[in-house]
């Protein structure tokens, strides 16, 4: 039998090329290798950790399902679910929040990076967003998570739950283990040396954006003094975010590109650049707007899914709360 794999995303606005370098492109080499039983769910509980309004949430879950399927991920392949359809996952969240000292959490980096970021709003769900990733990921004994490196502290933390409750309770976790994604770290097209965001549109590039806004930001984007093509972060950190935008979405090396592009200058590297990206982003846009035109079959999709990763779930808390001494 298969190894599961298990990721997820927050739907928290629209996806930029990080996200889709970081999760969905990898998430469908992952699904085509034939070598995982994937499971790809919609991180709408995690998500409430920031500011939103309801409304917008309902439109934010059905465009990232859009996203999701407009990428390659394919319903006979994978298992498509929202987190929230399913309440092991919160349940076993709150078992585990029993088993996690406090200092465990209190040293999780992206919490203290969260709470900087977002002042006005600090709330006990950004402190137990460990417990729930750990939660989300042992409701189905997944064997595999895909994660990038600010992601390790998570995982870790979770395999360090699992063996704790297998060693008070019994053997019934699997320790997860990484598949660390080769995603490079994409910076702001306007700053080099800020990482891209959404609450920076001008320096982002979104998977939504149209021919004229793809070629108008790349071309106003940052470059270094000189006008070498060359791959340095230390001395040219904007022309080589662009070079590892470049590689990312053509699947060239940027040794590749560096001879490529040897003795031309910014302008003619970023047209080419801008013309790549327009070709594959179109590719996407295509795909998202069909899918769009038939939204009733992207929620059955959801719900098929959801239900499908419910029987895995249900299953695991059942015998979780036996191991516990609960009734059930």
């Amino acid at each position: 039998m298969k190894p599961l794999l298990i990721s997820g995303i927050q739907p928290t606005g629209k996806l930029h090329i990080g996200n889709y370098l970081g999760m969905l492109k990898n998430a469908v080499e992952l699904q085509n290798s034939g070598k995982y039983h994937c499971f790809y769910f919609i991180a709408d509980y995690h998500s409430l950790t920031e500011d939103f309004s309801p409304k917008e949430k309902t439109g934010q879950i059905l465009d990232l399902a859009l996203d999701f399927l407009a990428a390659g991920m394919d319903p006979k392949k994978s298992t498509i679910f929202i987190q929230s359809a399913i309440s092991s996952h919160a349940e076993l969240a709150l078992i585990l929040n029993a088993l996690t000292p406090m200092g465990e959490l209190e040293r999780m980096t992206q919490f203290k990076d969260k709470v900087r970021r977002q002042k006005e709003n600090v709330n006990a769900g950004l402190f137990t967003y460990p417990t729930l990733m750990a939660a989300d990921i042992l409701i189905y004994k997944a064997e595999f998570v895909p994660v990038g490196e600010d992601q390790l502290q998570h995982l870790e933390l979770t395999r360090t739950l699992a063996r704790r409750f297998n060693n008070r309770f019994g053997k019934t976790f699997p320790e997860p283990q990484a598949l660390l994604t080769q995603v490079p770290r994409l910076m702001s097209l306007s700053d080099p040396h800020k990482k891209m965001s959404k609450s920076e549109p001008n320096g982002c590039l979104f998977l939504d954006d149209p021919p004229k806004s793809i070629e108008t930001k790349i071309k106003r984007a940052v470059t270094d003094s000189g006008k070498e093509i060359v791959f340095d972060p230390i001395h040219k950190p904007a022309i080589s975010n662009l070079l590892l935008i470049y590689s990312a979405m053509s699947d060239e090396p940027v040794e590749t590109l560096k001879e490529k592009f040897r003795n031309k200058g910014y302008a003619e590297f970023k047209k080419a650049l801008a013309i790549l990206l327009i070709e594959r982003l179109s590719i996407f846009q295509k795909r998202k707007k069909s899918f769009a035109k038939t939204i009733s079959d992207v929620k059955e999709i959801l719900e098929v899914g959801s239900h499908k990763a419910a029987v895995h779930a249900n299953k695991t808390l059942a015998e979780v709360k036996k191991k516990l001494g609960l009734f059930y």
